[in-house]
């Protein structure tokens, strides 16, 4: 039989327990813990089979088309103001929350998500799986951008307004010179770096995150080389552009400025910041 006093103190040691979650789940994530959720991620990414990296990632290829679709629907369909670009480019997001909450694989998510287990044990044979998810998912995502492309320019899908609204993102995207293409690529491999850096701390905000990142990419005019790729692959399969322009003047250059935002200067300076916590606690 329990006393008064030790029911108090029960009840006491409870309300306790309560308040200290209540103070936890309230307080934000330290960039240790971020780190250490982006980097479980990225150990989950590299023990999947390369099977189902590929059948993920030609979906990713396919639903980022989205993206394109949803700035030409709304460009075709926006009277022609000051404001059209703002507003049109809204539906830019439209593929990457399809993408990124159905948790499919897109290439630039890699840049981060599957460096950061490298940083912290890095190994010939980690660098070597790293590498190899990277161009498993960069070819698939690329054959769901054929497949989707082929599909919107020679399928009855797209009416007039549209596919001449969707010619046009398509040319601007791809039409940039090489340098512009790599420079304004960097900034888009750091937004979608940083993306992915804070869904961990978002509850119920995904959605907004998202919208918001990706509409600032838009914005900017900022290169992303797997949705650029649905651009370059419906200009290509129409023969509109040829492969000397689309690889050396658009594909490559923008990948290189995706890689060097989004590893390079993103995931290296989180890591530079939050290394000095890590390394002592991962070699105990």
């Amino acid at each position: 039989m329990t006393t008064p006093r030790r029911d108090q103190l029960e009840e006491g040691l409870a309300e306790h327990e309560k308040e200290a979650q209540a103070v936890e789940e309230a307080a934000m994530l330290s960039p240790r813990l971020i780190y250490e959720a982006v980097r479980r991620n990225g150990e989950e990414e590299l023990e999947r089979p390369n099977s189902a990296l590929w059948f993920s990632g030609i979906a990713a290829g396919i639903l980022i088309s989205f993206s394109v679709l949803g700035e030409a629907f709304l460009r075709s369909s926006l009277p022609d103001t000051d404001s059209r670009y703002v507003f049109e480019n809204m539906g830019y997001s439209f593929g990457f929350l399809l993408v990124i909450l159905g948790r499919l694989q897109l290439f630039t998510e890699n840049t981060i998500t599957t460096v950061a287990p490298i940083l912290i044990s890095p190994s010939k044979r980690g660098l070597i799986r790293m590498l190899s998810l990277w161009l498993i998912v960069m070819a698939a995502n690329l054959i769901g951008a054929f497949l989707v492309a082929m599909f919107l320019a020679y399928a009855p899908v797209l009416s007039s307004e549209v596919a001449v609204s969707m010619a046009e993102l398509s040319a601007h995207a791809t039409g940039m010179p090489p340098l512009e293409g790599f420079m304004r690529g960097i900034p888009a491999g750091i937004l979608i770096a940083a993306l992915v850096w804070m869904l961990p701390t978002t509850k119920g905000s995904e959605v907004i995150l998202i919208f918001l990142f990706t509409w600032l990419i838009a914005l900017g005019d900022f290169t992303h080389i797997v949705a650029g790729s649905v651009e370059m692959a419906f200009l290509l399969v129409q023969f509109e552009i040829g492969a000397t322009q689309a690889i050396f003047g658009f594909f490559l250059p923008v990948l290189a400025g995706n890689v060097v935002g989004g590893t390079v200067i993103f995931t290296l300076l989180v890591w530079a910041q939050i290394q000095p916590e890590v390394e002592p606690e991962h070699h105990r």
